[in-house]
């Protein structure tokens, strides 16, 4: 463990069609066994499928849906004295967006549907139009939280 400076968070380059960081983050989570090229092409189906869909502009709708699904708080096991408590904490924004990336790459993998960029793009939609897996996943993150709030004293 170094004890001279802090690390600076790397950020990785933007997709090279939109422009996106984000979306190059998706990407990157969305690739299996290091097949980027594979998880490109499916995300950019994915896309042009909600353009079709949708007859809006892919990416707006891409990070509206993100917003929707991403947590802002969740409960971590804290143990105090003998017993372990859910204590809500507020997730730092980093840790928001990751959540959220993971959460709709899971609800779209374990979709039923043809290929990988239809069920990607419905759970997308889904997300946009705050229903779906993902964005459910969400709701009860934060339904447990609030319904732990009594334990907020034990943050830390």
């Amino acid at each position: 463990m170094g004890r001279k400076r802090r690390v600076s968070r790397r950020v990785p380059p933007p997709d090279a069609r939109y422009n996106s960081v984000v979306l190059a983050k998706f990407i990157c989570r969305m690739m299996l066994a290091g097949k980027k090229a594979t998880a490109v092409g499916i995300m950019y189906d994915c896309l042009e499928r909600i353009q079709q869909r949708t007859g809006e502009e892919p990416l707006p709708v891409f990070t509206k849906a993100l917003e929707n699904v991403k947590p802002a708080v969740e409960v971590k096991s804290r143990r105090v004295g003998g017993s372990t408590y859910q204590v809500p904490m507020e997730i730092r924004e980093t840790r928001r967006e990751a959540l959220g990336m993971r959460w709709i790459i899971g609800a779209a993998r374990r979709r039923s549907g043809r290929g990988m960029s239809e069920r990607l793009a419905a759970e997308i939609l889904d997300a946009y139009h705050s229903t779906g897996t993902a964005f459910k996943r969400k709701e009860d993150t934060h339904r447990m939280a609030e319904a732990n709030k009594a334990f907020s004293h034990y943050r830390w």
